[in-house]
């Protein structure tokens, strides 16, 4: 069982980058504007072609950068399987995951603080572009295989909420659980890989969403709020991605005993026609229908792959347990 070190982490920020230079110096710039500062920062620059290097080559900076290249683009999966082994072999006690297009808050870290005696696997709040809370409240209904929103304010009557499912835009684990669960699963690319990561950890111990900000959002995207949970812009490769992972998510479901046949058949009709009303409501097309398609049938492939296997674990599991 992992027993969670606050007294004096040794704490490594993870960035996974690709094409955004101007998002990425602003985030290096406010990790170096940090009190305290982390122990280090592993930017994956995921074989980007604008001038990420020379963004990169040009640091003076204040909290040591350690840049790891890719040859290819690995998508934010790869990339935080990289960062992560990275970061175990520099020594990290706790990873915290990001992407390139937030900055975080100069008090992040002693926001965490009075979690990381409690919480192995924790998650702070986020403001959008606009300086708003970011939505970010659900729960991995297993039988669908479908994450869903968790209605009202979590943190009405807690600081604390406590969910399945994981966000690399803000996770913070400690190294130890890495270790026991495995590199996050690089087959993903994107688009649900946090989710799925999140929910094996939280197979072994609990998974936070605190009531403390340290990060804002810097990426304008458009999106719609539906009341019950937002739709926020997307891509073609994030929607066959998408669809595509849910037959990773559902050989992990089944390698748990969590697989539902049934429920998951429907589960993927719904996250089908949530990638359509994304595509009439945010984009104002049906042009990426054809990508969620693509998806759905790359899934069903997987399902049928006699080769398929988990992500290893980097150490052998501790007992089953977790801290409170």
């Amino acid at each position: 069982m992992h027993v969670p070190d606050a007294a004096s982490p040794r704490v490594f920020i993870v960035i996974t980058t690709f094409n955004r230079a101007g998002h990425l110096r602003e985030l290096l710039s406010s990790i170096d504007a940090m009190d305290p500062t982390p122990s280090g920062v592993i930017v994956v620059d995921n074989a980007s072609t604008d001038g990420t290097p020379d963004v990169l080559a040009a640091l003076e900076p204040r909290v040591p950068v350690i840049v790891h290249r890719l040859p290819v683009n690995a998508g934010g999966s790869g990339g935080f399987a990289a960062g992560v082994s990275r970061g175990l072999e520099e020594g990290a006690e706790w990873l915290w995951l990001m992407d390139d297009d937030v900055v975080v808050l100069p008090d992040a870290l002693a926001s965490f603080r009075p979690w990381m005696d409690r919480y192995s696997c924790i998650h702070g709040r986020r403001y959008d572009h606009a300086g708003e809370p970011f939505f970010w409240q659900h729960i991995l209904d297993e039988s669908l295989g479908v994450h869903l929103p968790v209605r009202g304010d979590v943190f009405a009557r807690s600081r604390v909420f406590h969910t399945n499912v994981g966000c690399f835009e803000g996770m913070l684990v400690a190294a130890d659980v890495v270790r026991e669960i495995g590199l996050p699963d690089a087959r993903f690319f994107l688009n649900g890989d946090d989710l799925t990561y999140g929910w094996l950890i939280s197979r072994r111990y609990p998974v936070a969403y605190v009531d403390a900000f340290v990060l804002r959002k810097t990426r304008a995207q458009r999106q719609v709020d539906l009341g019950v949970r937002h739709l926020n812009d997307s891509s073609d490769l994030s929607r066959f991605c998408g669809m595509r992972n849910r037959g990773h998510l559902a050989r992990y479901l089944r390698l748990h005993g969590r697989f539902s046949p049934v429920g998951f058949s429907l589960g993927t009709l719904l996250s089908a026609g949530k990638e359509l009303v994304r595509l009439v409501a945010v984009e104002r097309s049906l042009a990426g229908a054809s990508a969620v398609w693509r998806g759905w049938r790359a899934a069903r492939v997987i399902l049928r792959d006699p080769a398929w296997r988990p992500e290893p674990p980097l150490a052998a599991p501790a007992s089953a347990g977790g801290t409170r």
